[in-house]
Parts: structure tokens; C-alpha cells; sequence
């Protein structure tokens, strides 16, 4: 299998920028990339739970793979997301991401059919051996429906071509065992964004990013703070982003951080059903959160 590939710092979970007909936003993906690199972000991250990928059809999903690895032309690392309830499928995903080039691959552990611990194993297994490409698995219990448990992680994370995880399950106790029992080269990436300032503290190497999209600047230069260890520094930037880390998440990822990214000028505020434009109270709240940041216009 391929060498494992080393990530530490902030990856962005990029939103999919759509056009009123429905279609993919080709030109306003591409200014996306631009903008994030250009903000100091160490990686991308297109095709997750942020970029729609449950609603994007095979077609549409290899298009903004393939966008978003030739926008960024080797600038960063594009891990691109590439995982199925259906292992078969997330191979055929996998393999496409592995022919353009991308570096990594994150891959979600199969939702809804609620493996066991043993079927979350063979399905990582399988993927490792159909194809030659970093892997970091993808545990968000909170969309999937289970767990995958320490035990199982650390076991996973011995497969050949397995570079890490991004971890959304919210547990620390179950992180803080990983982290104490990982292998070597095996990176731990926070997936809840106000988790990650305390989880570099226990020894996390980044982030894999929703606020990211709206401030890759600040919460860029945070995440480094903190891998510099120094702290303090890092805490009066986490506590200045995390009233817009919390409203990315009052209604379903993406639907606020699109409305965000809408305001600031960045994309059409247009998603798939059943995701639908977000409510006229959260709204003014995230107007709010980023005129305190600087990020739009105060209104009068």
C-alpha cells in the first residue's frame, strides 16, 4: 500500500456551491479553493456531510472531486470524501479519487445498515486492499447511527493504508483512549469544530472544518497556536469564534454555514431537499455572529 500520509492542522470541509437550476456552481467552487488556501487553510476536504455528498449522484460527486483537486494544483492536501454504506460503492469512489490524484481520502463508516464493530473492520479492510490510497476513517455516530468504538478504531488503524480519523463522535473519554493508544503516523482529527482547541490539548494533530469555510484565517491561525502549544493565545480565539461555531450547527450542517457563506458574498444560499433555506430567527443570529466578526456589513 501507498506510504501514509502525515496531516496536521485544518483541513476545510468545503460546502458544494450550487447554481438556482440545481446544478453544481463550477465557477464558485474553484473562487472557494482559492479563498481558502489563500486564508492559510492546510488542506481541503470536498464530497462530506458539508458538501452534500448524500444528495450529489455519482456524476456530480467524481465532478466536484475532480474540480476541486485541479483548483487546488498541488497547493494543499485534498482529502476527498469518498465513503458508502455500501462498501462496494466506497471502493468505486475510492478508486476514482485515487486515478486524479487526490492525496487522502476520508471515509465515512457506513450509515444507516448500523454495522457491528466486526463489520465496520471487514469494511475498512476491504477498501484498503481494493485500492492504494491513504484512508482516514470518518465516526460520526450522530449521522450514522452507531459507533465505531476505541477497540475498533485502534484495530482499524493497523491496516495498511489506514492514515487516521476524524473523530465526531463527541466522546472524549473514547478519543483520549485512542490518542493514548495510537499507532505511530496515525493522525487524530477533531470533527466537531468547538472540541478542537481541547483535543490538540490532549495531543490531536487538526481539524477537519465546517467554521473553516467562513474564517479559515482565524480559526487557521488558532489551530496552529495551539499545535505551537502555546494556549492562552489559542483560547481568546477559540472563545471569539465559538458563537459561530455553535450556530453552524443550530440547524442541520450545511444549511448554516451556506446561509454564512451567502451573506459573505461567496455562494448562492441554494441546497438540495430535503435540506431547505434556514429559518428567519437563526438567520438574524448568524447575520449577528459575523457582523461581530467583521465578515459582513453591520446594517444600520
Amino acid at each position: 500500500m501507498s506510504s501514509l500520509f502525515s496531516f496536521r492542522g485544518v483541513a476545510t470541509a468545503l460546502v458544494t456551491p450550487m447554481q438556482r437550476d440545481g446544478s453544481i456552481d463550477e465557477q464558485a467552487l474553484r473562487q472557494l479553493v482559492d479563498f481558502e488556501i489563500t486564508n492559510g487553510v492546510n488542506g481541503l476536504v470536498p464530497c462530506g456531510t458539508t458538501g452534500e455528498s448524500a444528495t450529489l449522484n455519482h456524476a456530480e460527486h467524481h465532478h466536484v472531486m475532480d474540480v476541486v483537486v485541479a483548483q487546488t494544483a498541488g497547493r494543499v492536501p485534498v482529502i476527498v470524501g469518498a465513503g458508502s454504506n455500501s462498501t462496494h460503492e466506497a471502493i468505486s469512489l475510492t478508486q476514482h479519487a485515487r486515478a486524479i490524484g487526490a492525496n487522502a481520502v476520508l471515509s465515512i463508516a457506513p450509515y444507516y445498515n448500523k454495522p457491528t464493530q466486526k463489520g465496520f473492520l471487514e469494511h475498512y479492510r476491504a477498501i484498503t486492499e481494493a485500492v492504494d490510497i491513504p484512508i482516514i476513517v470518518y465516526n460520526v455516530p450522530g449521522r450514522t447511527g452507531s459507533n465505531i468504538n476505541a477497540e475498533t478504531t485502534l484495530r482499524i488503524a493497523e491496516l495498511p493504508g489506514i492514515a487516521g480519523i476524524k473523530e465526531a463522535s463527541g466522546n472524549i473519554a473514547q478519543i483520549m483512549e485512542i490518542l493514548r493508544h495510537r499507532p505511530k503516523n496515525f493522525a487524530v482529527l477533531s470533527g466537531d469544530d468547538a472540541l478542537t482547541l481541547p483535543l490538540l490539548a490532549l495531543g490531536a494533530d487538526g481539524v477537519i472544518s465546517v467554521v473553516a469555510n467562513e474564517v479559515p484565517n482565524l480559526f487557521s491561525t488558532m489551530v496552529k497556536l495551539a499545535l505551537d502549544g502555546k494556549f492562552a493565545e489559542a483560547r481568546i480565539l477559540h472563545e471569539e469564534l465559538l458563537p459561530l461555531m455553535n450556530l453552524n450547527f443550530i440547524e442541520s450542517n450545511p444549511i448554516p454555514v451556506k446561509s454564512a457563506l451567502a451573506m459573505m458574498g461567496l455562494i448562492e444560499e441554494i441546497y438540495r431537499l430535503p435540506l431547505t433555506q434556514m429559518s428567519t430567527d437563526h438567520r438574524f443570529a448568524m447575520r449577528r455572529a459575523l457582523e461581530e466578526l467583521h465578515l459582513v456589513e453591520t446594517h444600520a
